[in-house]
């Protein structure tokens, strides 16, 4: 890409390519280099823009990598829909869905450690919390709708407030990112599913036979 396509790169693409080229070289940059370390200007220069895009399209460095974290998170969402759209059995749907958080989590690439930078970034500076805050926020609220969905899909009812649900479920898988980057031999791909399925399989429990709500699913 020539000098002239670099300062003027909404002139050619779309706004939303321009993110997307942004945020795909920004989640490279982060990775390699780590949170603190990584420059707006390498990141900018890697897409085939000027930084003047990265503040333009995201504000800043804080705002930048809040956004990565949030499509990461809407791309497991999707990715977890996807895998049980086409059962309402519920044992199945608890499997496929800790099978593939499990994937995610023993195979993050370096994500679950620019997450933990950046949590332990928020705790020290406000900017940097105001942008984490609102994200986790909204995760807890996609989690929620996540598990009311499942639930009548297969006619269960959660076993607790679904927002406590949400909250108990995205402290797990934060808290297995966590165990898996410090002990990967004890808090393995085995451990971290079976971690996974029994939370799941104790929020969302399946009624007696001689609950109403199963005769009604499976009439």
């Amino acid at each position: 890409m020539n000098s002239d396509q670099q300062r003027s790169p909404n002139r050619r693409l779309p706004r939303e390519e321009v993110r997307r080229r942004l945020l795909a070289e920004a989640a490279r940059v982060f990775t390699e280099h780590g949170y603190a370390d990584a420059r707006i200007e390498d990141i900018a220069a890697r897409a085939g823009f000027t930084k003047g895009a990265v503040y333009s399209n995201f504000g800043g460095k804080q705002e930048l990598f809040g956004a990565i974290l949030s499509d990461s998170a809407e791309t497991e969402m999707a990715a977890i829909r996807d895998e049980i759209r086409d059962t309402d059995d519920l044992p199945t749907m608890i499997g496929r869905v800790a099978s593939l958080v499990t994937r995610r989590i023993v195979e993050d690439g370096g994500r679950g450690h620019l997450g933990l930078e950046f949590a332990a970034r928020a705790a020290r500076d406000e900017h940097t919390r105001k942008v984490l805050t609102p994200m986790r926020r909204d995760q807890r609220k996609r989690a929620a709708r996540s598990i009311a969905e499942v639930a009548e899909v297969v006619g269960v009812r959660p076993a607790i407030d679904l927002d406590q649900a949400a909250l108990i479920l995205h402290c797990l898988t934060n808290g297995l990112v966590n165990e898996h980057i410090a002990d990967p031999g004890a808090v393995d791909a085995e451990t971290v599913e079976r971690a996974l399925t029994n939370v799941l399989t104790f929020l969302l429990p399946l009624p007696p036979s001689d609950d109403p709500a199963c005769s009604d699913r499976k009439t």
